[in-house]
């Protein structure tokens, strides 16, 4: 059973449950450890579990730091991606992780795009043709006790400004 701040008004669409599936199965995300309990329908909300298995405890019997950061890491992409369409690139461009607390139990992150987030976005694409965007998540345990705060460096631009400045780059490196 989810915890209760896992509870969402959203509802998945056969497509986001297929891609979620899809996502499970991938082999650089199983290796994580991580599995994702679900993806909603507008991409505007996912959720993640993290357990402690023989796959993700380290030598001291806590969940592996590697563990943690990597099953947090590509989804505000994805989500983004899903969200702005083909006009828009996306890129992570990095992130970190700060460990709080040893964990030995069950952990569970969610992700959440709102629509002030996204129409900032959007409004600094506009005016400025990119913008990166800084998004912070926690593992937390089914009590909402905080084990380890990540954060999340996005690269957005309109497609054709990225297009622009990739050619004006390639050009300045090979001078005629």
């Amino acid at each position: 059973m989810k915890p209760q701040f896992l509870q969402t008004n959203r509802t998945e669409s056969f497509a986001t449950w297929r891609f979620r599936t899809f996502m499970n199965w991938y082999p650089m995300f199983f290796g994580t450890g991580g599995k994702i309990l679900f993806w909603s329908g507008d991409s505007r909300e996912v959720h993640l579990r993290l357990r402690r298995s023989i796959w993700t405890y380290n030598y001291v019997g806590t969940i592996f730091g590697g563990s943690l950061f990597a099953a947090a890491d590509p989804f505000y992409m994805l989500m983004l991606l899903r969200i702005l369409g083909k006009q828009y690139v996306v890129w992570d461009k990095a992130g970190s992780i700060r460990f709080r607390k040893p964990a030995r139990q069950t952990l569970y992150i969610r992700y959440e795009l709102t629509d002030d987030t996204l129409d900032e976005i959007r409004r600094d694409v506009a005016s400025n043709g990119q913008t990166e965007h800084t998004f912070t998540l926690q593992w937390v345990d089914k009590d909402g006790v905080v084990y380890a705060e990540i954060e999340r460096l996005c690269y957005i631009a309109d497609k054709k400004h990225y297009e622009q400045r990739k050619g004006d780059k390639q050009q300045s490196k090979f001078p005629r």
